[in-house]
Order: C-alpha cells, then sequence, then structure tokens
C-alpha cells in the first residue's frame, strides 16, 4: 500500500501546542460506525460510552526527563535522546539514543553538561543508523536524580512553545520511569474519571509498553509495507491478560487507552509471550484478538499510527479526521481524542 494512502492536510493551528487546563474537558469524537451519527462529547463523559462489564486498559509506563543538553570538548553543542536503556555498567549504564550532530560525534566522544560538571556525562558509541548511537551514561549520583536534575521532557518536535508544568505530559496513573514519549491518549484521564467508570461497573486493567522509537518515528517508504518498526519493549501482567478474556468471554469489550496498550495487548496475543521486545506493525487487515475499542488522539499524517487506526476501522478514518478538523478539535499529543469501536463489531 503507498504511504501516500495515510497522508492529509493538517493545518499548523489544528496542533495543540498547549494541555487543556482540565484533562477530562478534552474533546472526544465518538464513533460507533457508518450506521451511526457521530457523537462529539467530552472525556469526561466516557462512563456513559462505555457498559458495565466493559474493561479498560492503560499503559502506565512514565516518561523521563530524557531529552539532555550536552557540550562537545570542541565547546559545540550536543543533544542526546535517551530512547531505551539496553544494559548496565559499572559506572552506569548503556542506551539507545539520538545524538545531534550525529555526524559530526564520533565514537569515544564525551559528552558533559554545559556547566562542565561531572554529575552526569554521556560517552558516544557505535553509529546503529537513523540518527540513534550506542551511549554510556555516566551519573555520580542516583541515575534518575541526575536525570531529573539536568534532563527534561522529551516534547515531540511539533510543540514549539514551552510547558510550563511537566506533570501535564504524565498521565496520572504513571509508574516505572522509562519511556521517551508520553501514551497521550492517557493524558486525558483523571481520577473522576476512573470513579465514575468503576461506579458505572467499568473495571481497569494495566500494561506497560515503553515508548520509544517504534512508536514515533514517521513512515518514510513509499510502500507502508516497507516500514521497518523499531523494537520496544512491553509487559502484559497475567491479571491483565486473563482480565481481558474474562471480559470477552462475558461479552464485554477489552477498551484500549491509546495504540501503545493496543500495542502490547496485540503482542502478547500474537506472540503468546505476556512480556518481552515487540516489532509488531499493525496495519492491513491485521486480526485484533483483543482490542474491541480504542481511545486515541489525532495523529500525524503518515505515521504508523495512523495505519493502526485504518487496520482497526478502515478508510473511515479520514472521514472522522474531516470531521475533527471542520469541527476545530485540537491535534496529536496535546489534543483531543477518538473513541473508536474496531470495524468488524459495527452494527448494520
Amino acid at each position: 500500500m503507498d504511504s501516500s494512502a495515510f497522508d492529509y492536510e493538517l493545518p499548523p493551528g489544528a496542533i495543540a501546542q498547549h494541555p487543556i487546563e482540565k484533562r477530562d474537558s478534552a474533546r472526544l469524537l465518538v464513533d460507533r460506525g457508518p450506521s451511526e451519527t457521530i457523537d462529539h462529547r467530552v472525556v469526561r463523559d466516557l462512563a456513559d460510552l462505555l457498559e458495565p462489564g466493559d474493561l479498560l486498559v492503560v499503559n502506565t509506563t512514565r516518561v523521563l526527563p530524557a531529552r539532555l543538553a550536552l557540550r562537545r570538548d570542541t565547546g559545540g553543542a550536543a543533544e542526546v535522546l535517551l530512547l531505551e536503556r539496553t544494559g548496565r555498567v559499572a559506572f552506569g549504564s548503556i542506551w539507545e539514543a539520538l545524538v545531534r550532530p550525529s555526524r559530526k560525534i564520533v565514537p569515544g566522544s564525551v559528552l558533559v553538561t554545559p556547566d562542565g560538571g561531572q554529575e552526569l556525562m554521556v560517552i558516544v558509541g557505535e553509529d546503529l543508523g537513523e540518527g540513534r548511537r550506542t551511549v554510556e551514561l555516566r551519573t555520580e549520583v542516583d541515575e534518575l536524580d541526575a536525570l531529573a536534575r539536568h534532563g527534561v521532557m522529551p516534547l515531540p518536535p511539533y510543540i514549539t512553545e514551552r510547558l510550563e508544568d511537566p506533570s501535564r505530559y504524565q498521565t496520572v496513573f504513571a509508574e516505572r520511569p522509562a519511556s521517551a514519549a508520553a501514551p497521550t491518549a492517557g493524558l486525558h484521564l483523571t481520577d473522576e474519571v476512573f470513579a465514575a467508570l468503576n461506579a458505572r461497573g467499568v473495571g481497569r486493567a494495566d500494561v506497560e509498553l515503553v515508548v520509544g522509537l517504534g512508536t514515533f518515528r514517521p513512515i518514510a517508504t513509499e510502500r507502508v509495507e516497507d516500514h521497518v518498526m523499531h523494537a520496544e519493549s512491553y509487559n502484559v501482567p497475567p491479571a491483565t491478560m486473563e482480565a481481558c478474556l474474562r471480559t470477552k468471554e462475558a461479552g464485554g469489550r477489552v477498551v484500549a487507552i491509546g495504540t501503545t496498550a493496543v500495542r502490547a495487548l496485540e503482542s502478547a496475543a500474537s506472540s503468546g509471550e505476556l512480556s518481552g521486545r515487540t516489532e509488531l506493525f499493525i496495519s492491513g487487515d491485521h486480526q485484533f484478538r483483543i482490542v474491541d475499542r480504542l481511545l486515541t488522539n489525532f495523529h500525524l499524517p503518515r505515521s504508523s499510527l495512523l495505519v493502526m487506526i485504518d487496520s482497526f476501522m478502515g478508510p473511515r478514518w479520514r472521514q472522522l479526521y474531516m470531521e475533527a478538523l471542520s469541527e476545530q478539535y485540537r491535534f496529536l499529543s496535546f489534543g483531543d481524542a477518538m473513541l473508536l469501536t474496531r470495524h468488524d463489531l459495527w452494527t448494520d
């Protein structure tokens, strides 16, 4: 399939630069298929849009302050975006990272903080292609403390304005710090929404998918099938998979919050492994084994996430995106959301 099939015109003014003041006041476009009217709601209505016995699944990963502004020995500026920890060494840890300017930084280069301190430094290793490098992160204090002091939240490049409150790029249920980007659909959920869901009889289960290059790397190939997904770590607790299977057997719906939750669940179902690393690229006629409904943000043109949406609901996504643009929904990470039903579950 030609990747141009997943292109659409996204006006710069439609890209949300700031999170909305109250998380659950984000708008929610609800679609149940072509025989039903598109509904315009807000996220705080979610409990009214689900049924008792449904199960909500969230990705509990926490974003690291993984973007480091550093200095080369020449005095020139450098930037390191830590993608995923791949090992430990005596005085630090090994990461896969994006390093800029990659061509000017040879293996063995030592990058330090702008003040020249020794609390944190990065030793750049081999070139992995596409700007990725192996790096060794050395710290004289606890690694997370060092990153908190010297790193910043790795906001996407299309967000050009400063985020005053870094906690707004974390979900309220975030747990283990590991990711290079937020599972953004989850940013809309609040304790009040979870309380309403619980009162409605909607359950909750957790997964973890460490968000990295596999999630946010754009499709650069002409053919969608030639796109290579970079591996990301995932974990689906046995209790979560058991809850999903019980829900489906009882006639309920499994509702994934975000594409990363979908990828974790479908990776576990496809491979039979509840944890590991996944390169699953959900596209075309992928057979969804677990996820029935999906709450997700509006995604970039020509992205693997948009290809997943097409697989979930077919070309109807384009109609919904045009409707959202016409109705002035806010797009991308800090934008509004959609609640979708899988195409084979639509009513006639």
